[in-house]
């Protein structure tokens, strides 16, 4: 018999998301962040996975709202017999797909609302994948113990410590190993959070770092996100000891009608949505 769900462990608005008692643009250290995004994720797993589960798929890798799919795209190369470490998993989706590819994978992330989805989909499905609730700051494994490590939007751009966390991804890299990573294109920043091209106007600076911080109606941190200039996430990828190897930002494909956020297809024409890191370890 299916188990309802437990209490959501912070109040949600109509829309199923948790409710913002205030918003604000002020520091926060990597405890702070790692405490209010875990609140937020597991609150908002279901709702989430609601409005995006179908468009990512039980066991597909879907890269960016913009639609590029691995399959497509093929930046992580032959997967097939390689041990690969997904960063912020989320339900799993891209680790499926990867196992499914013939791909030994561990699948982490920071939510355990996330991860219980996550072990649902990996019995429905039948393509289980281990998964792990860690801090993309501290990641679980061995040092030189994966071939490939990945993120598709997951936990990068709600970590404090980026530098820190790609030096984590770098201790666990074999030497000749791959890392790609899928991030908000740091252009979205100064603009209004809205898929209308009408708001495409600058409303913040683009060179601001200041973080992104929503409080509950106590003033408890229940949502946090950090904000990287392309030139930061360079430094980031290369001061961790990787070479980078590509940027790429996503064009919108062609017939997709799918609205995230402020990712529409219409914005999408005028202006890049995604950034794809692309590094390797020597």
């Amino acid at each position: 018999m299916t188990q309802p769900p437990p209490p959501s462990p912070l109040p949600l608005a109509s829309d199923g998301y948790p409710v913002a008692g205030g918003v604000a643009r002020r520091p926060a250290d990597s405890a702070e962040s790692v405490r209010a995004n875990r609140l937020w994720w597991d609150a908002a797993a279901p709702a989430y996975l609601a409005e995006h589960g179908s468009d990512l798929g039980d066991a597909d890798f879907l890269w960016c709202p913009e639609g590029l799919r691995e399959a497509q795209a093929h930046l992580l190369g032959d997967v097939a017999g390689r041990r690969v470490l997904e960063i912020g998993c989320g339900s799993a989706p891209c680790a499926r797909w990867l196992r499914s590819a013939g791909a030994d994978v561990v699948a982490l992330d920071l939510s355990a609302g996330m991860l219980a989805r996550a072990a649902e989909l990996n019995r429905s499905t039948g393509i289980a994948v281990p998964l792990l609730q860690a801090d993309a700051g501290a990641l679980p494994l061995a040092d030189a113990s994966v071939d490939l490590a990945c993120s598709a939007f997951g936990g990068l751009p709600f970590v404090a410590d980026v530098a820190g966390a790609l030096r984590e991804v770098a201790r666990v890299l074999r030497p000749g190993g791959r890392f790609v990573a899928s991030v908000n294109h740091p252009m979205r920043w100064p603009f209004p959070d809205s898929p209308d091209p009408e708001d495409l106007r600058i409303v913040s600076s683009y060179f601001d770092r200041t973080p992104y911080v929503e409080t509950d109606g106590s003033g408890r941190t229940v949502y946090v996100e950090h904000h990287r200039t392309v030139g930061d996430w360079v430094r980031a990828v290369v001061g961790a000891g990787l070479v980078l190897a590509d940027l790429l930002e996503p064009e919108w494909t062609p017939g997709r009608t799918e609205t995230w956020g402020q990712w529409s297809p219409e914005r999408g024409e005028l202006v890049p949505g995604t950034l794809i890191l692309v590094g390797t370890k020597t």
